[in-house]
């Protein structure tokens, strides 16, 4: 019960930013519950069953031909989470490139994020636990969130608009025993990330993050040109997207692995249009260093994601190999 009072006083503390820091910020967290904006587009199962998601067991995680796996180059932390994520699009209909950011989705656009812990990730095939699956469905020019929760047999997960805690414990690469108290977000969480401008979107699938490099039947390629080999993403020279780099590739540099964290786990809030838009602190891959507020503020970050304060929802227990970068990176800034 601790935890879950401490992270009603972490979504407090959103809020809380909002006013500290302009009635602009204010109207991007809360909008005026008699406008249309408040009446949800979706009409959600209380079943995830009911969308007919997976083949088979539904706890394989075996997606439909319809729905298609999706990979980042950088990933946003949930206390080690593994997750599986998934994206359908309506018959005949393409995600269009709009620069290299989130391409436009059509309506009926569906997304899927399912998070589970092997049991002992040394040996996968000692099975898994899911505990969430989130939706967002775009209807109307809207996307709607949903969070589903997996129950004790692993055979349905059901409608949640509350949050919860769980716990949950498995064995990592090393041999070491780890625990969480996993938290499964309320609505107000999910729309307090989703956030921009007081309208929910995606935050991972920008074009920048999907470009990486997947085998396919024993051959590299582009996510990006085997989306459009689907027929699910317009057609354009996947070269022109400047890649996000992968925040623990070796194959770039400390600054880039940093800062496409930072921009991950960071910006959908710390950006002009997100809930801590007025702190000046602006955290996007690709703004200059000289606009972000980050050297100025460098003691205070690393006080704060060492703290656990930040990034302020989605996790319970700090990234502790993102916080080495965190802590690399800063050492390098004047």
């Amino acid at each position: 019960m601790a935890n879950l009072k401490n992270y009603d006083k972490k979504i407090i503390l959103a809020v809380l930013l909002c006013f500290i820091f302009g009635s602009a910020a204010l109207n991007s967290c809360k909008k005026d519950s008699t406008t249309s904006e408040d009446i949800p587009t979706v009409d959600f199962s209380t079943r995830l069953s009911a969308y007919n998601i997976y083949q088979g067991t539904l706890s394989d995680l075996v997606p439909r031909m319809e729905y298609h796996p999706v990979s980042l180059a950088t990933t946003l932390y949930t206390d080690y989470a593994e997750k599986q994520r998934l994206i359908s699009l309506p018959a005949g209909t393409q995600m269009i490139r709009s620069g290299d950011g989130l391409p436009s989705f059509p309506d009926g656009t569906i997304m899927v994020k399912t998070f589970y812990y092997y049991t002992d990730l040394r040996d996968l095939t000692r099975g898994k636990r899911i505990l969430e699956t989130r939706l967002l469905i775009k209807r109307l020019d809207r996307w709607n969130l949903a969070t589903y929760v997996w129950n004790d047999a692993q055979s349905e997960a059901f409608l949640q608009e509350g949050g919860s805690v769980t716990n949950v414990s498995w064995i990592t690469v090393g041999g070491s025993a780890m625990a969480v108290n996993y938290r499964i977000p309320s609505a107000a969480e999910c729309n307090t990330c989703h956030n921009s401008n007081g309208t929910v979107i995606p935050i991972g699938p920008k074009l920048s993050n999907l470009s990486v490099t997947l085998s396919n039947n024993g051959q590299n390629e582009n996510q990006l040109a085997f989306f459009q080999s689907q027929g699910i993403l317009n057609r354009f020279a996947v070269d022109q997207v400047a890649p996000l780099p992968g925040a623990f590739d070796s194959r770039f540099t400390l600054v880039e692995r940093a800062r496409a964290y930072i921009d991950v786990n960071c910006a959908h809030c710390h950006n002009p249009n997100g809930i801590a838009g007025l702190t000046n602190l602006h955290m996007s891959f690709n703004l200059p260093l000289d606009r972000t507020g980050i050297s100025e503020r460098k003691t205070r970050i690393l006080e704060r994601v060492t703290a656990g304060e930040m990034p302020l929802l989605g996790k319970t227990v700090v990234h502790q190999e993102g916080l080495q970068l965190i802590r690399d990176y800063i050492a390098t800034l004047p």
